[in-house]
């Protein structure tokens, strides 16, 4: 009975890593283990994603993401300019270190100020528009989210390749963000907070900063990513040992299993076929209602063998963030931290959710008739 009550709490802790084995093994069935194996998992990628990991709970850990919210918010503000802030702090910072670490900083700290202000009504609309932002916002860079760090170096993309593709979808998500956050009262509220954020171990953060900043270097082939592991790897040992023990190990095994899921899926003469059809009618919508179903970096793992049109495909991934909850795994953050909250009205959170969500990916997807 412990066992298997130990089992359904890592299951409902893990999903995506438990879907991801059991695709590795069902598939292991068709195409029997070997070494053969080892050549379907992208070191590189696994390597760049720890390090980035380590370092961005560093920076986490060192309060720069609070700071840097309280000094925006302190004061005498209109409501209208505390929504724009809030909204737009995941949006910026998800570009940096992740949607999913993003979310983790800014919904609590949304629902905190928005209580502390009495703008409770507020919270559901903040919230939905906070998870779209981080999602819109980590895709205008390769290290946002994964699946950006997967396919820059899948198809080995430059900066210029990556950029351009996306900067003008991050610039029209920017001003629809902006817009829809300023729609509302005129009203102004004063901000305090009791214990105001400080920097923890500046010379720490510092280093952090320069890590990362290395780390961003091994994206674009600029520095060997062994280099650079080995680099952040001893730093932390040096620095901040605790720091390793914070890098999302699951996340990192979760790509593992889909790296052979995918590789054993390319020797299958049947789905192989079936795939690449289907990539090749559309990589965009096929990646985009993919990602609603079995969620966006799954979804460039699995398809990113099947297709050379690796625009469409990044834009897919990208774009296909938004609809379901599990289209971004980063959104069920922002209904977790919902849910837990005081008052909290669960269906009503998700039919604005999903409103927000479904209008957004369906105005985005008509844009790629224009960019």
């Amino acid at each position: 009975m412990t066992s298997t009550h130990s089992l359904w709490q890592f299951l409902r802790r893990e999903p995506v890593l438990s879907i991801a084995f059991v695709c590795a093994v069902i598939s292991a069935f068709f195409v029997p283990p070997s070494a053969a194996y080892l050549d379907y998992i992208d070191l590189r990628v696994l390597c760049l994603l720890f390090c980035l990991m380590a370092v961005v709970a560093g920076l986490q850990e060192c309060g720069l993401f609070l700071v840097l919210a309280q000094r925006l918010l302190v004061g005498e503000r209109p409501v209208r300019l505390i929504s724009l802030t809030l909204i737009l702090l995941p949006f910026f910072c998800s570009m940096l270190v992740t949607n999913d670490v993003a979310l983790i900083t800014f919904v609590p700290f949304a629902i905190l100020v928005l209580e502390m202000v009495g703008r409770r009504d507020l919270l559901i609309p903040i919230i939905s528009l906070q998870t779209v932002a981080a999602n819109l916002g980590s895709m205008a860079t390769p290290v946002g989210n994964p699946q950006n760090l997967f396919l820059c170096g899948h198809f080995h993309l430059s900066a210029g390749d990556f950029f351009s593709t996306l900067l003008p979808y991050t610039a029209v998500s920017l001003l629809a963000l902006s817009a829809g956050a300023l729609v509302g009262s005129r009203q102004s509220v004063c901000v305090r907070f009791p214990q105001p954020a400080a920097i923890r171990r500046p010379g720490l953060l510092a280093v952090l900063a320069a890590l990362f900043a290395l780390c961003l270097l091994a994206v674009f082939h600029v520095v060997h990513y062994a280099v650079v592991t080995a680099v952040v790897v001893t730093a932390l040992l040096v620095l901040a040992p605790a720091l390793l023990k914070k890098v999302d190990y699951s996340l990192l095994l979760t790509f593992v299993f889909f790296f052979i899921f995918a590789g054993n899926i390319g020797q299958i003469p049947a789905l192989r076929q079936l795939l690449a059809g289907w990539m090749d009618r559309s990589a965009l919508l096929t990646s985009a209602l993919a990602s609603q179903v079995i969620s966006n970096v799954p979804a460039s793992l699995l398809l990113a063998g099947f297709t050379e049109d690796w625009r469409g495909l990044l834009l897919g991934v990208d774009l296909g963030g938004l609809g379901t909850p599990i289209a971004s795994l980063a959104s069920l953050i922002s209904l977790k931290f919902y849910i837990r909250s005081p008052g909290a009205r669960p269906g009503r959170f998700l039919l604005w959710f999903s409103a927000v969500n479904f209008g957004g990916l369906a105005v985005l997807l008509l844009l790629t008739r224009v960019f």
